[in-house]
């Protein structure tokens, strides 16, 4: 009866393994589920980021990457305008920005040499004696590099809409050394964004993985769908305000000179206080001793050189 209910009790081998197999499907679905999870949370913070550095806070950025094109977007006259997206083929996407000159459909001339100058002119050959033949060379060969690869690189070469969005696109990603606008989308990194500010923390949480304290007290509120436009605008008012600077915290380290100018404010046990009171005494008394030792030897001192003085006149 006992073999029986032992037998009985034992699992066969294909329960076993067909219950550790569901046991590592479902670990692997929460797993799933649980990284999903952050990920839709680091996008939700970094879409507040992208939206706080496009409307609120788009000449503090700009004036740490490129101080003089913040200068020239903060000119009313120029009517520039910062966009700022998403780019990327990997999760966390990359924060990229380019600024925009809107000309209200009236266009803009945009001088280059590559445009001006005509091959059969005579500022061709000046242009060639300017710049020595090797390099008017070597500008001659990107031309028809980039000719070969894109197809359309001039304007005799637009045809259709979607030539001339090319072109336009082409323009602002060749540098200014080749007849383009040298203006394409440029990454945002840490370095750009001021540490003062919540969008610091959010860029650095979603590159390294380390969320920061200060990034904890209002992640909650911040992942919380607005139901007005006042709240959305809160939102976008955390992330982007200037909280206290790194300046005014107190490094983890401190100097000798710091640390002996600091006075201990806790409270000392009553054997301790005694025993500082006894030494302080000690000291006061081995420092009087000195002084009154001093005083007498020089007194004695003065003394010989009088009873000298007295006994050999000059």
């Amino acid at each position: 009866g006992l073999e029986s209910l032992a037998a009985g009790s034992r699992r066969p081998r294909g329960l076993d393994f067909s219950h550790k197999r569901n046991k590592e499907i479902s670990a692997h679905r929460i797993q799933r589920a649980w990284l999903s999870h952050l990920d839709k949370t680091v996008f939700q913070l970094l879409k507040y980021t992208v939206c706080a550095a496009e409307y609120h806070v788009t000449h503090e950025i700009l004036k740490k990457v490129s101080p003089l094109e913040a200068e020239l977007v903060k000119d009313p006259c120029m009517k520039c305008k910062v966009r700022v997206r998403f780019s990327g083929e990997t999760f966390p996407p990359l924060i990229v920005f380019k600024i925009f000159l809107h000309t209200e459909g009236h266009g803009y001339k945009y001088f280059s040499g590559k445009n001006l100058l005509k091959p059969s002119s005579e500022a061709v050959v000046d242009a060639c004696k300017v710049m020595g033949e090797k390099k008017f060379y070597h500008q001659i060969m990107e031309d028809e590099h980039l000719f070969q690869k894109f197809k359309i690189t001039k304007k005799i070469d637009i045809v259709t809409l979607k030539d001339y969005v090319q072109y336009s696109s082409l323009l602002d990603e060749t540098p200014a050394s080749s007849g383009g606008r040298n203006n394409y989308w440029r990454r945002l990194n840490l370095e750009s964004i001021p540490r003062t500010m919540i969008m610091y923390d959010i860029v650095d949480y979603a590159e390294t993985g380390i969320i920061s304290n200060r990034l904890k007290k209002v992640m909650k509120y911040l992942l919380q769908r607005p139901k007005t436009e006042e709240m959305r605008q809160h939102q976008l008012r955390i992330v982007s305000e200037v909280r206290s600077s790194f300046s005014s915290l107190q490094p983890l380290y401190r100097r000798y000179q710091q640390q002996s100018q600091i006075k201990h404010l806790g409270r000392r046990s009553k054997q301790a206080q005694m025993k500082v009171e006894k030494m302080r005494k000690a000291y006061k008394m081995a420092k009087e001793k000195n002084v009154s030792a001093e005083s007498v030897f020089s007194r004695i001192t003065a003394s010989i050189w009088i009873v000298l003085f007295c006994f050999n006149p000059v």
